[in-house]
């Protein structure tokens, strides 16, 4: 064996990045998170570094529509995933249901958590359209908010179930007539 059999590349190397819709290629070094590579390569700032640890939830984006701990995951691990950060849930300027639930619900102070919450939700959501406010309260217990305390997060998330589950229930009647 030689001295080098157990080191890690240093060689920066090009990676293609599916974010928000766009591919974006970024030379980087292997050991670069994707909170790093999205906040100082790409420029998208709305997701957070907090604990580093994978702790506090506020680098929280989705990596093939499941909510991820960016802090955790290398950027050349998402490599030919589909990434979706805070920015992709506004169309503009007009926000998206879940960001105008959290805004009529009080949900957000300082707003440094928001976006790790605003992800969890949305990936939590798609997968469970049908949740109750036990299981939407369970999931966001694994985020950290220092300021709101969890209640008004939880009503904001189950209003827009509500709604979504509304609105997709009178297009199915409408499809019906």
């Amino acid at each position: 064996m030689t001295d080098d059999t157990f080191t890690t590349p240093r060689e920066p190397q090009l990676i293609a990045l599916n974010v928000n819709g766009e591919q974006h290629e970024v030379i980087t070094e292997a050991r670069r998170t994707l909170v790093d590579v999205l906040r100082h390569e790409l420029r998208l700032t709305g997701t957070h570094v907090g604990c580093e640890h994978g702790i506090c939830g506020a680098c929280t984006v989705l990596v093939d529509d499941r909510p991820v701990r960016a802090c955790l995951m290398f950027a050349a691990q998402a490599e030919g995933a589909r990434i979706r950060t805070v920015e992709s849930l506004a169309d503009g300027s007009r926000l998206s249901d879940l960001q105008r639930a959290f805004s009529e619900h009080h949900a957000l102070q300082c707003g440094f958590c928001t976006p790790g919450f605003l992800m969890l939700a949305e990936g939590f959501l798609a997968e469970r359209p049908e949740a109750t406010k036990e299981e939407i309260r369970e999931v966001v217990a694994a985020n950290m908010c220092r300021c709101t305390g969890y209640q008004t997060i939880v009503e904001a998330i189950d209003a827009c179930a509500t709604a979504r589950r509304r609105a997709c229930a009178q297009a199915c009647h409408s499809k019906e007539n």
